[in-house]
C-alpha cells in the first residue's frame, strides 16, 4: 500500500505509564481542549499518533470509527480507549477523570452559583471564545488533512471518503452517521483490496473477553432495571427505600440520555432536556444558560450533565442538587460510555486483527475521514469563519501545526490571549 511506509502508521511500543502519568495527560488535554468532539478527537490524534507515536493513524482510525458507532460521547470514548491501550482498566478510568474532571468542576461551580440566584453576574467571555473556536478549525483541519493522508492514500479510499463526506452534509443526522459508517464497511469489503500489512498495538489490555461481557451485561440490566427501580421506589412511600427514590429517578434519567444518545455531543441536548426540564427539575431558561456556558469550557459536552444536577436545587422533591447532585448526574451520563467502551473493544481489538477484515476497517476508516470533514464543514467552519479575518486566523493555526512551530496546548493559550487582546481594541470577530 501506498501508506505502509508513512510515519504515522508506524508507532512506537507503548510505554510502561503509571496512572499517575496517564492522569496528567489527559489533564492537560482537558484544560487545553476547546471546540467540540470532533476537536478533541484531533487533540487526541496531535498527542497520541503525531506527537508520541504511541499509536499509528491505523489503529487511531479503527478506534475512532468504534466510537462514532456506538452510542455515548465519542470523543470521551476515545479518550477511554486509549487509557484503556496504555494502562488497562485503570488507565481508561483515570483518562476520563483527567479529561472530564477540569470542566466538570467549572460548570458544577457554575450551576451552584446560578442554583444561589447569582447567575447574572458572570463575565463575558466572547474575545477568548471567538479566538479559541478559530484555533479549533485549525486543529480539526490539521487532523483531518493528516488522516486522509494515511487513511485515503488511494483513489478508491479517497472517493468513499468524499462520498461520505457528501451524504452527511446533504443528509445530516444520526441515523445518516451510521449508514455512511456501514456503506464504508460494506464499501471496503467489496471493493478495496485486503491490506496485507500487520495491525500493531493492543486497544483492550488488561481486559478480559469475560469482563468484557460483564460490563455489557452491566449496561444493559441498568438500561432496563433502572426505570423499573425508581417507579418502584417512588410509588411507595412506605418502603425503606423511599428516600432513594429521587436519587433514582435522576440516576435513571442521566444514565438513559448517556446510553441512548448517538452522535454524541450536542445531540444529547434534547435527552437532557427532556430528563430534567418536562418533569420540572430545572427550569428552561437555567438550562439554557448552562448550555450557553457549556461552551466556554474545554472538555467533553456531556459534562454539562454536572451543571445541570448542581442546580436541581428545587427539583426533585428538593432532595437532589448541589455538589451531590451533579457528582451524581456526572457519573451516571458518563457510566453506559464507560461500560461500552470496556464492553466492546477487546472483541472490536479482535476484529480489526483478523486480516479478512482489514478491507472492511480500511473503508469505516475513509468513512469516517468524510464524516470528520462534514463535521469540520458543518458546523466548525459554518459555525466559525465569518470574515477574511476568521479565515486567515484559522489559517495561521493551521499552518503553526503543520510546521510544528509550537504544541496543540500553546496554541490554545496562544488563541485565547489573542482573541481577548483584540477584543480589547474591539477587533474581534463574532461568535457563531
Amino acid at each position: 500500500m501506498a501508506d505502509q511506509n508513512s510515519s504515522h502508521d508506524r508507532q512506537s511500543p507503548q510505554p510502561d505509564l503509571s496512572l499517575w502519568h496517564i492522569f496528567l495527560i489527559f489533564l492537560r488535554l482537558g484544560l487545553t481542549s476547546f471546540g467540540g468532539p470532533v476537536a478533541h478527537i484531533s487533540y487526541f490524534r496531535e498527542e497520541f499518533v503525531t506527537r508520541r507515536q504511541w499509536l499509528s493513524d491505523a489503529t487511531y482510525g479503527d478506534l475512532v470509527a468504534l466510537c462514532q458507532f456506538v452510542p455515548g460521547p465519542a470523543s470521551s470514548q476515545v479518550g477511554m480507549g486509549i487509557g484503556m491501550s496504555l494502562g488497562g482498566f485503570g488507565g481508561a478510568f483515570v483518562a476520563w477523570l483527567g479529561f472530564t474532571m477540569p470542566s466538570a468542576v467549572v460548570l458544577a461551580v457554575l450551576g451552584l452559583v446560578f442554583a444561589a440566584g447569582n447567575g447574572g453576574g458572570l463575565v463575558a467571555t466572547g474575545p477568548m471564545i471567538w479566538g479559541l473556536k478559530l484555533v479549533a478549525v485549525g486543529v480539526v483541519a490539521h487532523a483531518l488533512w493528516g488522516m486522509a493522508r494515511s487513511l485515503c492514500p488511494d483513489m478508491p479510499r479517497a472517493i468513499l471518503a468524499i462520498t461520505a463526506a457528501a451524504l452527511m452534509i446533504a443528509f445530516d443526522g444520526v441515523g445518516m452517521q451510521a449508514v455512511v459508517i456501514v456503506g464504508g464497511l460494506i464499501a471496503g469489503l467489496l471493493f478495496l483490496r485486503r491490506d496485507a500489512a500487520m495491525v500493531e498495538g493492543r486497544l483492550a489490555a488488561g481486559i478480559s473477553p469475560r469482563g468484557a461481557i460483564a460490563a455489557l451485561g452491566v449496561f444493559a440490566v441498568l438500561l432496563i432495571g433502572l426505570p423499573v427501580l425508581a417507579q418502584i421506589t417512588s410509588s411507595s412511600t412506605s418502603s425503606p427505600f423511599a428516600s432513594l427514590a429521587p436519587w433514582l429517578a435522576v440516576f435513571d434519567g442521566f444514565y438513559r440520555s448517556g446510553a441512548l444518545v448517538f452522535g454524541g455531543g450536542h445531540v444529547v441536548l434534547p435527552l437532557l432536556q427532556e430528563a430534567v426540564v418536562a418533569p420540572g427539575w430545572v427550569d428552561s431558561d437555567v438550562f439554557l444558560a448552562g448550555y450557553g456556558a457549556t461552551q466556554a469550557v474545554p472538555g467533553p459536552i456531556f459534562t454539562f450533565a454536572a451543571y445541570l444536577g448542581a442546580v436541581m436545587q428545587n427539583g426533585v422533591g428538593g432532595i437532589v442538587g448541589g455538589i451531590s447532585g451533579a457528582i451524581v448526574a456526572l457519573i451516571a451520563i458518563f457510566l453506559p460510555a464507560f461500560l461500552l467502551v470496556i464492553g466492546l473493544l477487546p472483541f472490536w481489538d479482535r476484529i480489526r486483527h483478523v486480516p479478512k477484515m482489514r478491507a472492511g476497517l480500511a473503508g469505516i476508516n475513509a468513512a469516517v475521514v468524510g464524516l470528520l470533514a462534514a463535521v469540520l464543514y458543518d458546523p466548525v467552519w459554518t459555525g466559525t469563519i465569518h470574515d477574511v479575518t476568521d479565515l486567515i486566523i484559522a489559517t495561521i493555526a493551521f499552518g503553526v501545526l503543520q510546521w510544528r512551530l509550537m504544541p496543540v496546548w500553546a496554541l490554545v493559550l496562544a488563541g485565547a490571549g489573542g482573541g481577548a487582546i483584540l477584543g480589547l481594541f474591539g477587533l474581534a470577530g463574532t461568535i457563531g
